[in-house]
């Protein structure tokens, strides 16, 4: 993600299966950093400094955190916006059924 300009939209290959079924291992979402976040989005993040993840985001009042659709992963709280790297807009698919907006 360091090579990409601050607010150019970029694609990342989702790898395991914190996100199934919606985001499956091997299929690539297109991210846009400057992307409106607010709760229910899915979004790229990169908590506390660790691995940078794909989780849907849920806000409760001052509370912020990242949530995966696979119920063995636990949810994490972040700090807020600072966090987060952008918003998926866009997963990618071979035939076109498998493509969707996230706008």
């Amino acid at each position: 993600m360091s090579g990409c300009a601050g607010s150019e939209p970029f694609a990342l290959q989702v790898l395991g299966d914190s996100m199934e079924p919606e985001f499956p291992h091997g299929v690539v979402v297109v991210v846009e950093p400057g992307g409106v976040v607010e709760d229910g989005c899915y979004v790229v993040a990169h908590p506390g400094g660790g691995e940078v993840v794909l989780r849907r985001l849920r806000i409760d009042g001052a509370r912020w955190r990242l949530s995966a659709l696979n119920e063995s992963y636990p949810d994490v709280e972040i700090g807020g916006p600072s966090e987060i790297r952008g918003r998926v807009v866009q997963r990618a698919g071979r035939r076109r059924a498998d493509r969707k907006s996230y706008l």
